[in-house]
């Protein structure tokens, strides 16, 4: 069975949501949107676009952080009959032409997390850029290999069930840590994934939540309980690749 949805986590992106939902309502995908505790003028947003056929809304009473909200919109689209969840970044960034593409390919392949690896375009900021290569050095490092390509482009296709049964037996990451956590996590767990390429674009007036010495910190918390996680695992790992 596939029965997938889209999950769409907002924080105050009242101006960019909409056409996000829309433009996903196009490619026939339902959407969730959580609310991770937004102001009343997104609130009002999200409630209106909640009028819709084929959207839903949950709503948490607090802002709990970007993972927060993804985690517990998994639990929702679960309880609602979903298998699958496409997440989609709220801000617009992502190619949204892309849906049917990785949903095709969800359906091909639903035992496995169905991953997006972003090709920029001139939008990119240079500094995001650069910093993204240290995180993929520590997650090849953290599981061993080179299969991840990028772990922290949010656009991916999760199979529910799996992706619940981590949550249930292992902390994952609320906040801006939560995309490279869970990824290496499944991996960890020989979670099948697949690639396809998807154009990232960084609207010039873009709301970014991302805060440069809080975020960077709880990424390099998130690298470190890794590490020593890949330690302790490291003999299956390899015994498994070697069984391979």
């Amino acid at each position: 069975m596939h029965n997938p949805c889209a999950l769409i986590p907002v924080y105050n992106h009242e101006a960019a949501v909409p056409a996000v939902v829309h433009s996903v309502l196009k490619s026939g995908l339902p959407c969730l949107l959580v609310d991770d505790g937004s102001s009343a003028a997104c609130a009002a947003v999200l409630a209106q676009l909640a009028t819709l056929d084929n959207v839903t809304l949950l709503t948490l009473p607090s802002n709990q952080g970007k993972g927060a909200a993804v985690m517990a919109g998994f639990r929702e689209a679960a309880r609602q009959g979903y298998t699958h969840a496409l997440q989609v970044d709220a801000d617009g960034q992502h190619d949204l032409r892309e849906v049917q593409t990785f949903i095709h390919t969800s359906r091909q392949h639903p035992e496995a997390v169905i991953c997006g690896y972003p090709e920029y375009d001139d939008s990119v900021p240079k500094g995001r850029l650069y910093a993204r290569y240290l995180t993929h050095v520590w997650v090849w490092i953290n599981t061993l290999s080179l299969e991840i390509r990028d772990s922290m482009c949010g656009f991916r296709v999760y199979p529910l069930a799996p992706t619940l049964a981590l949550m249930d037996s292992a902390y994952i990451g609320t906040h801006m840590d939560f995309d490279s956590d869970i990824l290496v996590r499944l991996a960890w767990r020989n979670q099948p994934m697949r690639w396809l390429p998807t154009l990232v674009h960084y609207p010039a007036d873009g709301l970014s939540h991302f805060r440069l010495l809080r975020d960077n910190l709880r990424i390099s918390a998130m690298h470190t309980r890794l590490f020593f996680g890949m330690l302790v695992r490291a003999p299956m790992i390899l015994w498994r690749r070697w069984q391979a």
